[in-house]
């Protein structure tokens, strides 16, 4: 196989970097035989994809099955409006396509699991992580470990990010420094909890950076460091990391293969979750509507926080936060029907049952919240 090399186009496109030292004809050459494995093109995997591509890297690979949606749109800039309801993994081929037509893009139109991981991880130099969820986060660790590959990880929520490199030869995974999930519901999603725009970007770029430090060879790598980020504060900070002797895929080296991530992090299969239901305890939000209509004698309590009553609310509702319910429980009459709600029905049927172990016998929860208001009941409220 012939020593690859740049055509005139590509020498003209890549000057900035031929001309840096660091860099020169030979790092050119090297990010061009190189492959990566890019995780996800959502908030992380947008910056990273278009900036892995513009830098050169010879074969990216993407691993995406989600389709865009407006609420994407916010923060993940490699998909535009027109995109919304085509698959994320298409839209970001054409827009890394567009920024350089020099790279090869592998598309993996799949989700990644246990079954395939090690069979799609195993041709590429090293792997990104722009997950946002701990089942793949340690998939795609435990398969970087077992396959000695590196794997750039960044997370994200509200104005606070962090990144790292794991999985090297002597430097700590991701499980040295998270060895078991936290429990499901504990730490809220981005879609939950809100994440900066602007935020993906920074550790995303970061994350960009370390991928061609690696690959030139160059550098101080984030190896054995946790880069923490505080965008409020617009400061850096970063905690020295070890491998973990007790680590089970670490040097004790218990794991000798992938496991079942879902169960591990306590999280039901999506096609084992079961159809929703409506029980005794739940009440439609069209019936809400009618029984509000009828006149009937019932407090409606909002759980949600107070900057997302704003952006919308039922009039009828009493503004109650959920970790304020405790406190307030008291403003509540023990013997009057009681119907709760959220954004999804999920923070209200929390609220419910506090209120039952509270000695609350009358109380309901509103299924799917203030979406569902909105699909059944009343279009002009927004949907966040």
């Amino acid at each position: 196989m012939s020593a690859p090399t740049l055509s005139n186009e590509e020498v003209l496109r890549y000057s900035r970097h031929l001309i840096m030292p660091e860099v020169g004809m030979e790092g050119q050459l090297k990010l061009k035989s190189s492959s990566v494995l890019l995780v996800g093109t959502g908030g992380l995997g947008a910056p990273l994809g278009m900036y892995l591509a513009a830098a050169g890297i010879g074969r990216i690979g993407v691993v995406d099955f989600d389709v865009v949606d407006h609420t994407n749109l916010q923060r993940q800039v490699i998909h535009g409006t027109k995109d919304v309801g085509r698959p994320k993994i298409d839209s970001a081929y054409d827009r890394m396509m567009d920024i350089n037509p020099n790279v090869q893009i592998i598309k993996h139109e799949v989700a990644l699991t246990s079954e395939n991981a090690l069979e799609i991880i195993k041709d590429y130099d090293l792997v990104v992580d722009g997950t946002d969820n701990f089942p793949t986060r340690y998939l795609v660790n435990d398969a970087c470990v077992l396959l000695g590959k590196p794997n750039v990880y960044g997370s994200i929520f509200r104005f606070e990010g962090q990144a790292s490199v794991f999985a090297t030869d002597d430097g700590p995974c991701y499980r040295c420094l998270y060895p078991e999930p936290p429990p499901p519901g504990l730490v809220p999603s981005c879609a939950e909890g809100g994440v900066l725009g602007i935020l993906p970007g920074v550790v995303g770029l970061i994350q960009a950076t370390e991928v061609v430090k690696i690959i030139l060879g160059k550098g101080d790598s984030l190896k054995g460091r946790l880069m923490l980020y505080d965008a409020l504060g617009m400061r850096f900070r970063e905690l020295k990391l070890r491998r973990d002797p007790a680590c089970p895929t670490g040097q004790c080296s218990r794991i000798k293969g992938l496991i079942d991530y879902q169960e591990f992090c306590g999280m039901p299969h999506a096609q084992e979750a079961p159809a929703p239901v409506v029980t005794d305890a739940d009440i439609t939000p069209k019936e809400v509507s009618e029984r509000l209509a009828r006149g009937d004698r019932f407090v409606l309590i909002d759980v949600r926080e107070v900057h997302e009553h704003q952006i919308c609310n039922i009039p009828a509702a009493q503004l109650i936060p959920l970790g304020d319910l405790p406190k307030r429980a008291n403003e509540l009459d023990p013997a009057a029907e009681i119907i709760c709600h959220c954004k999804s029905g999920m923070r209200s049927a929390k609220a419910c049952d506090f209120l039952r172990q509270a000695g609350f016998r009358h109380v309901r929860n509103m299924k799917g919240g203030i979406l569902a208001w909105s699909d059944q009941v009343d279009p002009s409220v927004p949907k966040y």
